[in-house]
């Protein structure tokens, strides 16, 4: 958190620092099938931020005592790489970084039918090639891209983004600066057919009326990006099928 008096004014005449609406995603970009050496794979773009998902499996538990008897073992591993930052990072894995990595496994796990693979692996890999805010709903949107991708049997897709609050304004999809400085900051992810929620994440501080209304604000935005997310996988399916 930055101190007031470095904080830059968030919102200009009824606008947000990028010259968003209050309630106006990032141009969104998403394209599947981007890596040949993985089963399933995917590029997702909000904005800035940039993130690569790539699925294995299902495939043979290594090492086999990590197996389980009634359904697929589901690893998933998030990575900011080094030059992903402004400040370059340690390759290490950070605390960070493991956290989210078991935060989107949560949210994905829902939409796995992992009980029609037991005794197998099906490994999720999200590389951050760039961040500006929203790394963690943006790799939850393209690792669910990939699963599908993968051809792994899922009860819905699952998109996710976050809301924050900025000079006391609820906005959608926050950019870096806006996480940075702004109140608070609610990622959400949803598997919106079923209208079910897999994700839901408070950092800062909402009255009860500012989340209701965050909430709605996220799932509307949730909705949008699963459109995207289904046009993308038509894209690649149908053309492939036409070619």
């Amino acid at each position: 958190m930055g101190s007031s008096s470095e904080k830059p004014q968030l919102i200009i005449d009824g606008k947000r620092i990028d010259g968003r609406a209050f309630d106006e995603l990032r141009p969104i970009e998403m394209e599947v099938g981007v890596l040949k050496n993985a089963d399933g794979s995917a590029i997702v773009a909000f904005g800035n931020t940039r993130v690569l998902a790539a699925v294995y499996g299902p495939r043979e538990v290594m090492p086999k005592h990590v197996a389980l008897a009634d359904r697929a073992v589901i690893r998933c591993r998030y990575r900011m790489l080094s030059f992903s930052a402004e400040e370059r990072k340690s390759p290490a894995p950070s605390r960070r970084e493991i956290e989210l990595s078991k935060v989107i496994r949560e949210a994905l796990e829902p939409a796995i039918m992992s009980e029609l693979f037991p005794r197998t692996t099906i490994d999720i890999f999200i590389e951050v090639l760039n961040a500006d805010g929203g790394t963690r709903t943006t790799g939850i949107t393209a690792a669910a891209l990939a699963l599908a991708d993968a051809g792994v049997p899922m009860r819905d897709l699952v998109a996710g983004v976050a809301v924050g609050k900025v000079d006391g304004k609820l906005v959608l999809d926050i950019n870096k600066v806006e996480d940075m400085y702004g109140e608070a900051d609610m990622p959400v992810a949803a598997m919106p057919s079923l209208g079910r929620i897999t994700l839901l994440q408070l950092n800062g501080v909402l009255t009860h009326e500012e989340f209701v209304e965050a909430l709605a604000l996220a799932l509307k935005g949730i909705r949008k990006i699963y459109e995207l997310q289904k046009e993308a996988l038509r894209k690649k399916y149908v053309t492939t099928e036409e070619a």
